[in-house]
């Protein structure tokens, strides 16, 4: 994949505040100080959400696994990514693992950057769908929306708070072929 500026893509919903060009490029594993340093600015650590070092790894190393970062073009912190992504490709499917866009950096268009740069990369890679789950009550559900991913499921009191709440899972789908494939 390409690491020229994207905005946001026509299918997303376009960004509260000015979207600054986002540049999305491969991560590898020398990036793990970065995507650990996303995790602990973007995730409450009330619902544990983040991965830990060794996990992260391990599944980097993992075949049809891509790490995607982003930072916003002009970002006075540019060798600070402002997001990431982590996705697997298996067959013809493909798995968004980890989504997470820095405080700083949301709705902006990094969001959008990294899912649009991640489902193109796992299309050219052969997959038709691409699959995510999130806590209900994580805002990223609107971003996935906006993104054209639809709930296909929800598992019941699936997440569990630091508070001892139970909290659903909800599955999103959404289909990376083009139209023209799907009605010819």
């Amino acid at each position: 994949m390409s690491s020229a500026p994207l905005l946001p893509s026509d299918l997303c919903v376009a960004p509260a505040a000015p979207a600054a060009p986002v540049v999305v490029r491969a991560g590898s594993p020398v990036d793990i100080g970065a995507v650990e340093a996303m995790m602990a600015d973007a995730f409450d650590p009330a619902y544990g959400e983040a991965w830990t070092r060794g996990q992260c790894l391990g599944v980097l190393a993992m075949p049809g696994v891509a790490l995607w970062l982003a930072e916003q073009e002009g970002s006075a912190d540019g060798a600070r990514p402002a997001g990431f992504a982590l996705v697997r490709v298996v067959a013809d499917e493909a798995e968004l693992l980890l989504l997470a866009v820095a405080c700083a950096a949301r709705r902006r268009g990094t969001g959008a950057a990294l899912l649009e740069t991640a489902a193109r990369a796992a299309a050219a890679a052969g997959a038709a769908i691409m699959h995510l789950e999130v806590r209900e009550d994580n805002p990223a559900v609107h971003l996935y929306a906006a993104c054209g991913f639809a709930r296909v499921g929800v598992r019941r009191a699936y997440y569990r708070g630091a508070d001892g709440r139970a909290r659903d899972a909800h599955s999103f789908r959404r289909d990376l072929r083009p139209a023209a494939a799907l009605h010819g």
